[in-house]
């Protein structure tokens, strides 16, 4: 499986080839926050939900500090896509990487 930093991530959407941003946080967590353009989809619905995920660009996968997403993001990979990635540290790294000067 295949991860990204927070700092890494925030230099790709700025670009043109922005990944699709699957947040797979329980809806009452996105109250901590949510980067902005990520699709939010529960750990639990992902699998059920697939056809709202895009074939053939890249796909990375958020949760508030890893461990989740790297779970979906490998099923994700098992399931053949094969563009998907993990958020290192999720959305604390996010927060955190994001409140730098």
């Amino acid at each position: 499986m295949k991860s990204i930093s927070a700092g890494e991530l925030a230099r790709r959407l700025s670009g043109e080839d922005a990944p699709f941003l699957l947040d797979v946080r329980d809806p009452e967590e996105l109250a901590d926050g949510a980067i902005a353009g990520s699709v939010n989809i529960p750990m639990d619905e992902v699998e059920q939900r697939l056809a709202e995920l895009p074939a053939g660009r890249d796909l990375v996968v958020i949760c508030h500090l890893g461990f989740r997403s790297a779970r979906v993001a490998r099923r994700l990979g098992a399931l053949g896509y094969d563009r998907v990635m993990n958020l290192r540290g999720g959305m604390e790294a996010w927060l955190t990487e994001s409140s730098r000067p």
